[in-house]
């Protein structure tokens, strides 16, 4: 059931007492490895002090910069009229979209789906000059194009699987409209503690993640809970990928339900789904 506080606040936006923000673009990656326990995810947990999702356990992602798709830059994998297609958006919007997903798993893991050729992939990232460039893009200081641009380097698409798509609901402050996707960890590389928004990283099973926030030891929210709870129902990570690999990405709104119990939350199909197929296991 959700707080008092947070259902009178969501009646002020369904009453039109207040008006929704407009929301703002973003993109989210499951990074992804196998485990001794089943696939694993690389979370972070958000500062407390940030505005949005403070505490929360999240996966790499951020909002789109307008400089990460301002130029052409070296595409492998399917090509951006394929993920306009997967990402149900345009040819443009599609581009930006892959590109901040792969530059905010760089800049929050220090995690590069690039390489050289359209069929090799960056082995380490951890040298000095590479974190310059890291830092350097989280700041806002450099464009991605233009990182990719001057290191000759490929933006390997074919290393992200769509994932799912959501809509922050209209009674919140401050909303996104978030596109999911997933990738393996490449081989060679190594997720690092670098980003200036957490205070805290790990790799953990899906489905230990899934019991930490059903028992309340974990903070999290809902689009990242039933997304560790879809991977957790796959016995290794590229099974995650393979499942994903077509999906066409219908963007889910979460609503405002009451009724004599109180107050929830809707979830999507398919995590109903998952739900009743967890329930026969």
């Amino acid at each position: 059931m959700l707080p008092a506080s947070y259902v009178e606040s969501a009646r002020a936006y369904l009453t039109g007492e207040r008006q929704p923000v407009e929301p703002r673009d973003a993109a989210t990656v499951l990074l992804l490895r196998d485990g001794d326990h089943g696939p694993e995810v690389y979370l972070l947990r958000r500062q407390t002090s940030m505005a949005f999702a403070g505490g929360m356990c999240v996966f790499p992602g951020g909002g789109v910069d307008a400089r990460d798709s301002d130029r052409e830059i070296r595409w492998a994998g399917p090509a951006p009229e394929r993920w306009a297609e997967l990402l149900v958006t345009d040819v443009a919007h599609a581009r930006a979209l892959v590109c901040a997903a792969v530059r905010e798993t760089f800049e929050e893991s220090g995690v590069l789906l690039a390489g050289d050729a359209a069929d090799t992939v960056v082995s380490d990232t951890t040298g000095e000059d590479w974190e310059r460039e890291r830092a350097a893009l989280e700041a806002r200081e450099l464009a991605f194009t233009d990182f990719m641009a001057d290191r000759g380097l490929v933006l390997r698409t074919d290393l992200l699987a769509p994932f799912r798509a959501w809509l922050t609901p209209e009674f919140e402050p401050r909303r996104y409209r978030t596109w999911f996707f997933a990738a393996l960890l490449p081989p060679g590389q190594r997720t690092r503690d670098v980003s200036t928004e957490s205070d805290q990283v790990a790799w953990l099973p899906a489905r230990h993640v899934v019991e930490e926030v059903e028992a309340d030891r974990v903070a999290m929210l809902p689009p990242t809970y039933q997304s560790c709870l879809e991977v957790a129902q796959h016995d290794d990570a590229a099974a995650v990928l393979a499942a994903g690999a077509d999906r066409v990405l219908e963007m889910f709104t979460p609503e405002l339900v009451e009724d004599d119990g109180g107050a929830t939350m809707t979830s999507p199909r398919w995590m109903h789904h998952l739900l009743a197929a967890r329930e026969r296991r």
